[in-house]
């Protein structure tokens, strides 16, 4: 059997114990849940546009231009407060202007009529304040649980081969780098499925609730991007979630052999979030391989990246996956059998061609 060959034997493996997990099923189904919930309750919520009968033509006339009213067209005063009583609409506009209401005052009806003075910007925001704030925290959230969350069960799972001495039958049937990979690659393309399904259904709400064209092509591009990054990042800190694995020697272990990496993985999602808003620090940290899958996408979102940015930092990216791949397959393979109580990184580190 070759590396290859013995590499999906223990991929199909991992995924077909993984798919069973009802933690993992269960995972899934939450995260789409509230996929779908974020871009469809908004809209429900909302309950449409606000009904106003109106007896003025002209007045209706310029109500109907804006989207916030199904304006009913009425004969006279009386008919338009009938109308109201009947409940067959919500506010109603009578001569003065007066707005006329049955419990609560139409605030988006009063301020429609209100005068206010003109406004120009200097410069204008082109996105969504909303849409600014959501669309950055979920990618970084989405990117942060993920690699968090099955990088720690990668961690657990070689850690639990190791203190059942299983890993001595399997180390003895298949080569320690196929063992790795397999698991590498399968929790990878779990972790890839699930966020794919997520933005597919995303994409799913967002035509549900009819949002608004120009904001599906903000949203499409980023989420494009997105998904390269987290395939890149992910498998960037994979293989250092199983070398820590490795390094531990009871379950017990994995807490305080994993604090680096944890740090590793809560830094660069806090320092996003904190400075979003910050454009020359977003600009360092989506060149910065454990901040990059992150920062760069929400960059394009907000469109302060060139085109050819994306490119160098993706590029830079994979240059630092393979790095880190290469290290944390030498600390898997230094400790991998090492069971006399938890290995020091030195020491995995020296001893790699014991298992090699």
């Amino acid at each position: 059997m070759t590396t290859a060959q013995a590499a999906k034997l223990v991929a199909a493996r991992e995924l077909r114990v993984k798919l069973r997990d009802k933690t993992f099923i269960f995972s899934t189904v939450f995260f789409l849940f509230i996929a779908v919930a974020s871009t469809v309750l908004p809209a429900l919520i909302d309950g449409g546009p606000t009904k106003v009968a109106v007896a003025d033509s002209a007045l209706a006339a310029a109500l109907k231009q804006n989207a916030d009213f199904e304006v009913q067209v009425v004969a006279d005063d009386a008919a338009a407060e009938q109308a109201l009583r009947n409940e067959d609409v919500e506010a109603a506009i009578v001569a003065g202007p007066t707005v006329v209401a049955k419990e609560e005052a139409p605030s988006d009806v009063m301020s429609a009529l209100s005068v206010a003075p003109k406004l120009r910007l200097l410069e204008p925001d082109t996105v969504d304040p909303f849409l600014k704030f959501i669309v950055p925290f979920a990618m970084a959230f989405l990117f942060f649980i993920t690699s968090f969350t099955f990088g720690l069960q990668i961690a657990q799972s070689v850690t639990e081969e190791k203190q059942t001495r299983i890993v001595e039958i399997l180390v003895a049937s298949v080569p320690v780098r196929a063992l790795l990979a397999g698991k590498v690659a399968a929790l990878t393309l779990l972790a890839f499925g699930q966020i794919a399904l997520i933005a597919l259904m995303a994409g799913l709400g967002m035509q549900i609730a009819d949002v608004d064209a120009e904001v599906v092509s903000l949203v499409g591009p980023a989420i494009g991007w997105f998904l390269p990054f987290f395939v890149l990042g992910f498998v960037m800190l994979a293989t250092l979630w199983a070398g820590v694995g490795a390094l531990a020697a009871r379950q017990e272990d994995i807490a305080g052999a994993s604090t680096p990496l944890q740090m590793a993985v809560m830094l660069p999602f806090f320092a996003v979030l904190f400075l979003t808003d910050n454009e020359a620090a977003m600009r360092i940290l989506s060149y910065v391989p454990l901040s990059a899958p992150i920062a760069m996408p929400i960059r394009l979102f907000n469109g302060e990246a060139a085109a050819w940015e994306p490119f160098l930092s993706l590029a830079l990216l994979a240059v630092a996956a393979a790095v880190f791949l290469a290290v944390g397959a030498r600390i898997y393979e230094g400790s991998l059998l090492r069971t006399n109580g938890r290995t020091s990184f030195a020491a995995a580190w020296r001893s790699r061609s014991a298992v090699g």
